[in-house]
């Protein structure tokens, strides 16, 4: 297989994974998920904050998230894999599609 191939393979898997994935979520530069949650008060922001924790924990995968007050998004990518998108991503967002 050669490495254009296995580009090929990765896209075309991304692609196919994306789709199960909540439509507020971007691929930025093929590289990471990101998506902004939105949330009536601080003290909701950090309930969601704390599950997302927990989640994260269980499959023990660690996403990025900044904090505001009403606000809190979230990069996932795969570090110890180079910076770029992996299984691992996918379904870390999945699991935190299901806090909502």
């Amino acid at each position: 297989m050669t490495a254009m191939t296995v580009q090929w393979v990765q896209w075309e898997w991304g692609v196919k994974m994306s789709h199960d994935l909540n439509s507020d979520w971007e691929t930025i530069d093929s590289k990471k998920l990101k998506r902004v949650f939105k949330f009536k008060g601080f003290l909701k922001t950090m309930s969601f904050v704390n599950a997302v924790a927990w989640e994260a924990n269980r499959q023990m995968h660690h996403p990025d998230m900044e904090v505001t007050f009403n606000t809190c998004t979230i990069n996932i990518t795969t570090h110890d894999e180079g910076n770029t998108l992996t299984d691992k991503d996918y379904k870390l967002a999945k699991g935190i599609d299901s806090l909502e």
